[in-house]
């Protein structure tokens, strides 16, 4: 198996390059950018900090090409999208309900003891919604596939052919932040993660976030409506028990033990690891390989700085 490495943000302090070269790779590398939309062409500055030669794989312009060229799979795919669209507005609904019983619950004079019980039962609550959220999305997805198999349509073969021979030419495979919904769809239409799991795979922000076993979407400060984390879809498990929460100090208060816990909670058994500026986990098969400045939130409300050598 070849590493699997995730690094934090790169907007202030690039380190996509540093970690390439303590990979040892020298030759070519593929990047995706599909996640900056419109943008993923402009891609100098990622290139210049990687140091080495570098093919942007477009897979937000092949998807704009395919939709062009197909018509009716366009239309389905609109058609998946905003039904996905509407099951995370009424799940939103129902997080932002059961978040209101809990803190009026734990507003009760009542004994310690059932107020405990009955944290745990807004917990398990949470939970469910989360794990209903995930198998509905999982449904909706498989039901596009069986029906309109965009793998064996004549506007997707050609780009994924082309697609097989560029990641098959590269050493590695460097997949950038940006709109998490969007490049997690396109990667799934390329099925990019099956193209690239016999390469190394250097992820950040977003990119990090769609090779998890489930995208977690939080923002404790939002600047509009309530900061409700909500589980957005299933990712594509390159490495598994972590929820990845990227760029820590603009979205989380992790000041505040309180919500720590809540995540920390909420979605074990997997840990969920904050990695601001600097961070870094390196993957090998199912095992962290290498830590460095990762931020563990823990179920008694701390945030546990980790370094793995």
């Amino acid at each position: 198996m070849k590493p699997v490495v995730l690094l934090g943000p790169q907007h202030v302090v690039p380190t996509a390059g540093r970690a390439l070269k303590e990979l040892g790779i020298r030759r070519r590398v593929a990047i995706c950018t599909a996640g900056w939309q419109e943008r993923e062409s402009e891609d100098q500055p990622l290139i210049a900090d990687l140091g080495v030669p570098v093919v942007n794989l477009t897979l937000h312009a092949r998807s704009e090409d395919v939709f062009a060229r197909d018509p009716e799979l366009a239309a389905a795919y609109k058609e998946r999208q905003q039904r996905l669209r509407r099951l995370q507005e009424f799940y939103r609904v129902r997080l932002e309900y059961n978040e209101d019983a809990e803190r009026v619950i734990s507003l009760r004079q009542v004994a310690p003891a059932l107020l405990a019980e009955e944290q745990k039962v807004s917990l398990d609550l949470v939970r469910r919604l989360d794990q209903d959220h995930l198998e509905r999305c999982r449904a909706v997805h498989a039901e596009f596939e069986e029906r309109w198999r965009p793998a064996e349509r004549d506007a997707v073969i050609g780009h994924r052919r082309e697609l097989v021979g560029l990641v098959r030419s590269v050493e590695a495979v460097i997949i950038a932040g940006g709109h998490v919904a969007v490049l997690l769809n396109r990667m799934k239409l390329f099925e990019l993660a099956e193209l690239a799991a016999r390469r190394t795979v250097v992820a950040w922000s977003a990119g990090a976030m769609v090779l998890s076993e489930r995208v977690v979407l939080f923002h404790d400060r939002p600047p509009h409506g309530r900061g409700v984390a909500e589980v957005l879809d299933t990712g594509f498990g390159l490495f598994p028990g972590l929820v990845v929460l990227p760029d820590p100090r603009r979205r989380l208060r992790l000041d505040d033990r309180a919500r720590v816990t809540r995540l920390a909670e909420r979605f074990a058994p997997a840990i969920c690891v904050a990695m601001d500026q600097g961070a870094e986990i390196a993957f090998q098969g199912d095992r962290i390989a290498r830590a460095a400045s990762i931020q563990r939130l823990s179920a008694d409300g701390s945030v546990r700085d980790e370094v793995r050598r």
